[in-house]
């Protein structure tokens, strides 16, 4: 009896002692599952300084950009050179606008009309049913225009090299769009209409414009009981193609005050940047 007792104590305790070793087991995983578990969340105390290093990196890009548009005042050799510049880009390309075919005609802002002086001409050449002879007179007038720019490049251009522009800092930093190619107006227009007119009288010789202006004056002074006329067509049309040229340049000036991407040198940049 004594014997099999020995034998279920030590039968029973041979069966406990794997379930101990299995315990002990799942209690060392567990402990280092919860050792992995705290380690992993670790790095998350870490996110305030990233942070820190993030706000301090975006003020400092913030400083740097301000100081980057700090602007150094303009110096009156940079405003004169931006001016003269800035001219000499609108007058090229005010001259190749006007210079194409319908550059005068077909713009309603610089299409010159029949001459006022002779404005009873007009009226009575189409109350007799010659509206067209007007009619192909004015397009040969526009004609001879478009035909006069080609050659006025080197008569304008001249003068912008020529003049001095005392108020070249105000003219520059001025809110008027067409500041610089008004005062060039004031101070040119003069000299340049009295230049032009070779050029536009045989511009209009060559479109015929003269002739059908003459022959319309003639028939005119024919009819009875009427002041005969005698207008003169060359110093009309030259005012007109110079005032229309101008037009041009006065847009050109605005769209390089306005628009930076019509601004074709780092000095127009600089002098008309805001």
């Amino acid at each position: 009896m004594n014997c099999f007792r020995t034998l279920t104590i030590a039968f029973a305790i041979s069966a406990v002692a794997p379930l101990a070793v299995q315990a002990q087991t799942t209690t060392k995983k567990t402990t280092t599952t919860t050792k992995k578990a705290t380690t992993t969340k670790k790095p998350a105390a870490k996110t305030p300084a990233k942070t820190t290093t993030t706000k301090t990196t975006t003020a400092k890009t913030a400083v740097a950009a301000a100081a980057a548009v700090v602007k150094t005042p303009l110096t009156d050799a940079e405003a004169n050179s931006g001016l003269k510049e800035a001219l000499t880009q609108s007058i090229t390309r005010s001259i190749e606008q006007a210079s194409a075919t319908d550059g005068f005609n077909a713009n309603t802002d610089i299409r010159i009309p029949f001459p006022p002086e002779a404005e009873l001409v007009s009226a009575t050449m189409r109350k007799l049913r010659l509206g067209a002879l007007v009619d192909n007179f004015e397009v040969a007038l526009n004609r001879s225009a478009e035909a006069a720019a080609k050659e006025a490049g080197p008569i304008f251009l001249g003068a912008v090299q020529n003049l001095s522009f005392q108020d070249a800092l105000g003219l520059a930093t001025s809110k008027e769009d067409d500041a610089a190619t008004t005062f060039l107006y004031g101070k040119t227009a003069d000299q340049l209409k009295t230049a032009f007119q070779p050029i536009i009288q045989q511009s209009l010789e060559q479109t015929g414009a003269t002739k059908l202006y003459a022959e319309m004056v003639g028939r005119y002074n024919k009819l009875p009981l009427v002041t005969k006329l005698e207008p003169q067509l060359t110093p009309y049309a030259s005012q007109k193609t110079v005032d229309g040229l101008f037009t041009l340049v006065a847009s050109e000036e605005a769209k390089i005050r306005a628009n930076p991407a019509a601004r074709g040198s780092e000095l127009l940049k600089r002098v008309f940047g805001k």
